[in-house]
């Protein structure tokens, strides 16, 4: 099957055409980098590879097709050194490869990785065959994660190739990073609306430290009953209909159980119901420039949990709310295991902890907005047996926000 591929140049490019959370007006605590995206943080690159093609009923190795893979380097395409990294999982119900190395080492040495569910393997298998052309040292542990795409995409079909992968890799850059239907967050729902790929920053000041605190995060979690946006549960006050179809095949495919309807175009915006529970994953990946260890670093990813539950997120059973967080710090200090210098002490730069709490709310901030940046660019999508799911309503959020008095003038 042919792929209607989105091109690194153009995702680009539409990094800065659609309108973000502050543009809109939503309100944030705390001061963004000037990209408020996770390449604030200095020698940070991404990089995307979307893959959307076909329509109608689902079958499987066929389609219809809605995923796509992410690429994160730390330090950059070109640099190999390792950065002191933390894992950890708020709930457990998803994969990321690769962890067992860092908790255990502290150390991470590979690109990070996010995809769809049915995809985790070749595209570890993928970014070992880049590290294996790109850099030296004869094994790697790559850091892939997933969140399930199973509603819009065929994803049991496993249509990400190894090109696929290589081709995220060689496009990861520096500079505006694109959100939305994009790589592995193409196919994605988050608080019930369309999801996907969402990034933040924040800057802090300089009695602080002057550090940079930057996020990713493919969203795929909750339902739009639980949604809040500025504490207010927005999604009570929104005019939505249940999630629904395009065009109804003969049988009908039910999702969950679900008998699907008719999508009503003069309803802007699909949610799931209000009595659906909580479903679905989310990937975090947290980078900062403030010279922190690993087991900093493992307490400053687990403060995405609280960047959620500011977001109505309880963590349910079902999801896999995963969180990985690394320093560009200390360059060179250990590079893991193809570390040269072996027989060499390191002189390491460490905050000590009672300086680290700036870092935490500039976590749980930047969670926050790229939760709701992700939704804000995503746009309403039809995927597999015409299951249609909408994009959070620009106009509606506005004037929730609105009569509670916290709509900011737009940017």
């Amino acid at each position: 099957m042919k792929h209607l591929i989105l091109t690194a140049l153009f995702l680009a490019s539409s990094a800065t055409a659609s309108p973000r959370a502050r543009d809109l007006g939503v309100p944030f605590d705390g001061t963004p980098g000037p990209l408020n995206a996770i390449t604030d943080v200095a020698g940070v690159e991404v990089g995307f590879k979307t893959l959307i093609s076909g329509e109608g009923a689902r079958v499987r190795s066929k389609g219809p097709v809605r995923t796509g893979v992410t690429a994160i380097f730390p330090r950059g395409k070109t640099d190999q050194r390792g950065v002191f990294a933390g894992f950890f999982a708020g709930n457990g119900n998803g994969d990321m490869t690769g962890t067992h190395w860092v908790e255990e080492g502290g150390v991470l040495e590979t690109p990070i990785l996010i995809t769809g569910t049915g995809s985790v393997g070749v595209v570890r298998d993928a970014a070992f065959k880049w590290l294996a052309d790109h850099r030296k040292g004869a094994f790697w542990y790559p850091l892939v994660a997933e969140t399930a795409d199973a509603t819009l995409h065929d994803m049991s079909g496993q249509h990400v190739t190894q090109q696929d992968t290589l081709d995220a890799l060689d496009s990861a850059k520096p500079g505006p990073v694109a959100e939305g239907n994009v790589g592995g967050g193409t196919g994605m729902m988050c608080n019930g609306f369309k999801g996907g790929t969402g990034t933040a920053s924040r800057r802090l000041t300089a009695v602080e430290g002057g550090y940079t605190v930057g996020v990713l995060v493919q969203c795929n979690y909750g339902s739009a009953n639980g949604l809040r946006i500025a504490g207010i549960n927005v999604a009570r006050e929104m005019d939505l209909r249940p999630r629904c179809v395009a065009k109804i095949l003969s049988p009908p495919q039910l999702f969950f159980g679900t008998t699907p309807t008719l999508c009503d175009p003069k309803k802007l915006a699909i949610a799931d119901p209000a009595s659906e529970e909580h479903r679905g994953s989310i990937i975090i990946v947290i980078a900062t420039d403030a010279p922190l260890t690993a087991e900093q670093l493992k307490r400053l990813a687990r403060r995405g949990t609280a960047g959620l539950g500011r977001l109505g997120s309880i963590l349910a059973d079902g999801s896999g709310d995963i969180f990985i967080a690394f320093s560009t710090a200390n360059a060179g200090v250990d590079d893991g295991n193809w570390h040269e210098a072996v027989d060499k002490p390191a002189t390491i730069a460490r905050l000590p902890n009672a300086a680290i709490n700036p870092l935490f709310t500039a976590t749980i901030e930047g969670v926050e907005e790229a939760v709701i940046n992700a939704m804000i660019a995503a746009k309403t999508m039809t995927g597999a047996d015409y299951w249609t799911v909408s994009a959070l309503p620009h106009d509606q959020l506005q004037a929730v926000l609105r009569r509670h008095n916290l709509l900011l003038p737009p940017k």
